[in-house]
C-alpha cells in the first residue's frame, strides 16, 4: 500500500485546526475580521508546542535520512528557559546561539521598506512559528561564514520560490502579538470560510469545489520513488500551469498551459494586494462580480493565489514546503525526498503594522551574489 504523506499532513492540519476555534477581531489595518477557525494568542501558548509535535514529529520527520546535526530544540527545555522576547532572539542571532524559542514569538520575512508585516492591502500576513525561529538560529549558526546560505536558507525554509535570482532587500521580523490577536492555521477550509465571512456570505465558493481542491492536495504519493509527487504537481493538476515553467519563474498564464478557468478567475480578481491600492477583500469581490465561468477548484485556487499570496508552493495544510533542498539536511534537492523538504509549520494572522506590535526586531538577511548559489541545487552540505 502506498503511503500518502499529505493525507497524513492533512490529518495533522486537522488536529491543529481542531485546536483553533475562537472568535476573530479587528486588525490594526482597519479591516474588519470575523473568523471562527482562529486562536487567540493567549490560548496559543499551551497549544503550539503540541501542534508543532503533531506536525513536525508526526508528519515532518522520517527515518530515511540525514542531517548532520541535532534538530531544532522544540520541547527540549521548559518554556521558562526559552527565548521569549524579540530582543532576546536578536541577541541569540548575533551571537550565533542555538536555543529553544517560546511559542509567543512569530516571524515574517518582509521588504526592508515595509512598515507592516505585509503590504497594507493584505488582510492577513503569513508567519513562521517558534519551530521556524529555532531552525533559523540553527541555520545562522551552521552557515554564518557563508551569509548567503543563511539568508537564502531562511527564505527556502519558509517556502519562497525564485531564489536563484532573488535580490530584494529583505529582513526577518521577529515579534510578539497582543493577547487578543487571533492566529489561524492556513488550510484551504480556513481561507474560504474567511472569504465567505468577509463578504457576509455574498461570495459563493462551492463546497464541492473546495472538496475537489483539498482532494487534489491530499492524494500525493511522496514515498513512491517513481512518482515523487508534491504540491507543485497538485497545483499543475488543478490549474494546468506547467510545473517546469513555474519553477523557472514564469508567470501563471495560458502560455505555460494554465487552463481557462484558472486564468479567467485570475483576471477577474484583478490586482494582487502587492499592487498599491489593491486589497484582499476587493480582490475577492472583483472575482465574484466579474468572473462568469465555472467556479471549480482551479478558479478557487486562483483566488487564493491572487488575493492572499498562497502561491504554487503552498501546501494548504499549514506546513511549509519548497522544491529547494532543506537547509537543515545534507544532499541536493534531487537526493532529498519530497517529505524531507517539508519544513516548519506556518500560521496566518491579521496584518499588523510594526508600530502596533508589542515588540518587534528586524534582522537583515544577506543573499550574496547570484553567481554563488549552486547550493540551491547541490545542497547546503
Amino acid at each position: 500500500m502506498k503511503n500518502r504523506y499529505l493525507t497524513v499532513a492533512s490529518g495533522c492540519g486537522s488536529a491543529v485546526q481542531a485546536l483553533v476555534e475562537a472568535p476573530g477581531l479587528t486588525n490594526t489595518l482597519d479591516t474588519p475580521i470575523s473568523v471562527s477557525p482562529m486562536l487567540k494568542t493567549s490560548k496559543l501558548l499551551s497549544l503550539v508546542a503540541t501542534a508543532s509535535a503533531i506536525v513536525l514529529v508526526g508528519c515532518g520527520s522520517d527515518t530515511e535520512t540525514t542531517t548532520t546535526s541535532s534538530p531544532p530544540l522544540l520541547g527540549s527545555q521548559s518554556t521558562a528557559d526559552c527565548i521569549s522576547t524579540a530582543s532576546e532572539y536578536q541577541k541569540a542571532w548575533n551571537s550565533r546561539e542555538e536555543r529553544c524559542v517560546a511559542p509567543t514569538l512569530f516571524a515574517t520575512v518582509h521588504g526592508t521598506t515595509n512598515d507592516a508585516l505585509y503590504p497594507d492591502g493584505f488582510l492577513y500576513a503569513w508567519a513562521s512559528s517558534n519551530f521556524g525561529l529555532e531552525s533559523y538560529l540553527t541555520i545562522n549558526k551552521r552557515y554564518h561564514s557563508e551569509p548567503a546560505k543563511v539568508g537564502l536558507g531562511v527564505l527556502s525554509f519558509i517556502g519562497f520560490p525564485g531564489l536563484e535570482t532573488w535580490n530584494n532587500p529583505s529582513e526577518l521580523a521577529v515579534y510578539s502579538l497582543s493577547d487578543d490577536v487571533a492566529v489561524g492555521v492556513p488550510s484551504f477550509e480556513f481561507w474560504f470560510r474567511l472569504f465567505e465571512e468577509q463578504s457576509n456570505g455574498s461570495v459563493d465558493f462551492p463546497s464541492a469545489s473546495q472538496t475537489d481542491l483539498a482532494y487534489a492536495y491530499s492524494t500525493l504519493s511522496s514515498f513512491d520513488p517513481e512518482i515523487n509527487e508534491d504540491v507543485v504537481g497538485a497545483f499543475e493538476h488543478v490549474t494546468g500551469c506547467s510545473r517546469t515553467a513555474l519553477l523557472a519563474g514564469k508567470q501563471p498564464t495560458a502560455k505555460i498551459g494554465c487552463n481557462a478557468e484558472f486564468t479567467g478567475a485570475l483576471a477577474a480578481a484583478g490586482d494582487s494586494p502587492y499592487t498599491a491600492g489593491a486589497k484582499t477583500i476587493s480582490c475577492i469581490r472583483d472575482f465574484d462580480a466579474k468572473y462568469k465561468g465555472r467556479r471549480g477548484a482551479a478558479a478557487l485556487r486562483a483566488v487564493l493565489m491572487n488575493c492572499q499570496d498562497a502561491g504554487f508552493l503552498n501546501t494548504g495544510v499549514g506546513i511549509e514546503y519548497n522544491t529547494y533542498p532543506n537547509p537543515l539536511r545534507c544532499g541536493s534537492a534531487k537526493q532529498q525526498t519530497v517529505r524531507q523538504r517539508y519544513t516548519g509549520q506556518e500560521f496566518v494572522l491579521p496584518n499588523q503594522r510594526f508600530s502596533d506590535l508589542p515588540e518587534v526586531v528586524n534582522i537583515p538577511l544577506e543573499f550574496g551574489s547570484t553567481k554563488e548559489r549552486d547550493f540551491l541545487q547541490d545542497g547546503y552540505c
